[in-house]
């Protein structure tokens, strides 16, 4: 028996021997691979460094000229000016107004600009001078943007609601979801802006937009006609309710039929004078709602700010020739540097 137990535990450590030696093994590994990769990174930051120090004077001589001749380029270039207006869209105008402005942009990029001036009501010199249209969706509050998110899930059914946060809503909304845009024109000519927003006047009609303005209008006369017929009958009934008051002061009955589902009676009176005059309130605000909306609604489009009659001068980051062109120089270098480095390998390569 104890020979047995002394077999077993020297078998037991020889294996756990073993089991220690193969993870000390695989540390080992792991870390020797670890160190060739940093060592791999080190060896090509020096080799870079190396490299540059020894074409220094390439560098910096060929860099300087490419700042000079981006210089030049960003003097030589003609200045580009730049205006915004705020429009709010109604009757689903925006869909036209996002359209009409991708195929104003298409008759730039195609230099058809007998079209282009038709539209805008220029001269074709002066269409060439326009360069692109932007739109993108108007300034908005933290506010703003919650209510369309809340109208949005009460769009939805519940199951469907709930997997939607406001950041998933936020991240794909598009430029429609918005009711204010921002349309932004581009052009060499600073004072030709007034004239664009003419023309941008007329990208928002379409016979979509027209018919839904004219069964807007249609409802809304609609809605007019039965509030005056309700007007009429609640001021019928209470020609009624002063008559049958004017009786019952006469009268010793208790309760009388006015008709509609109403009833009079001596103990309730006074509630069914205030319920008359509510509804009558009730329906004179409805009819001003309508009023207002009709009013405020009248037409396809109002314009919240309009262009600037003299645009301001813009530079996007890519007409930076200055800064643009030394960089391309350097990274042209690099690669000349490396083809040639390649090449000698590939040479000598047995």
């Amino acid at each position: 028996m104890n020979e047995n137990s002394t077999n077993n535990q020297s078998t037991e450590e020889v294996d756990l021997g073993q089991l220690f030696k193969l993870i000390g093994d695989a540390f080992n590994r792991l870390f020797k691979f670890i160190g060739s990769i940093f060592k791999a990174i080190f060896s090509v930051i020096i080799y870079a460094l190396k490299a540059v120090i020894v074409n220094f004077k390439i560098i910096v001589l060929t860099m300087v000229i490419a700042g000079v001749l981006g210089f030049a380029l960003e003097k030589i270039s003609p200045d580009v000016y730049s205006s915004s207006m705020l429009v709010r869209p109604y009757f689903d105008s925006k869909y036209q107004l996002v359209t009409n402005i991708n195929y104003y942009n298409a008759l730039i990029d195609n230099q058809d600009y007998a079209t282009f001036s038709n539209f805008f009501d220029l001269s074709e010199e002066e269409a060439q001078d326009v360069l692109s249209f932007e739109i993108s969706a108007g300034p908005e509050t933290e506010n703003e943007r919650i209510k369309e998110y809340d109208s949005f899930i009460k769009s939805l059914d519940s199951a469907r609601a709930s997997t939607i946060s406001y950041e998933d809503y936020l991240e794909n909304r598009s430029v429609y979801s918005g009711s204010i845009f921002q349309i932004e024109a581009f052009s060499l000519k600073q004072d030709i802006f007034p004239k664009l927003e003419k023309g941008l006047n007329n990208a928002f009609t379409n016979e979509y937009t027209e018919t839904k303005k004219r069964k807007r209008d249609s409802l809304i006369t609609i809605q007019k006609n039965n509030i005056m017929e309700q007007l009429a009958k609640v001021d019928s009934l209470q020609r009624i309710y002063i008559n049958v008051l004017e009786e019952d002061s006469k009268s010793t009955s208790t309760e009388l039929i006015l008709g509609e589902g109403l009833s009079l009676s001596k103990d309730r009176s006074n509630t069914r004078e205030y319920d008359l005059l509510n509804k009558e309130i009730e329906l004179r605000n409805t009819l001003k709602s309508l009023e207002e909306r009709k009013v405020e609604e009248d037409v396809f489009f109002d314009v919240i700010s309009e262009f600037q009659y003299v645009g301001n001068k813009t530079s996007h980051w890519y007409n930076r020739y200055v800064l643009i062109f030394p960089v391309l120089a350097f990274l042209m270098l690099c690669i000349i540097y490396l083809t040639s480095r390649i090449v000698k390998f590939a040479k000598a390569y047995e």
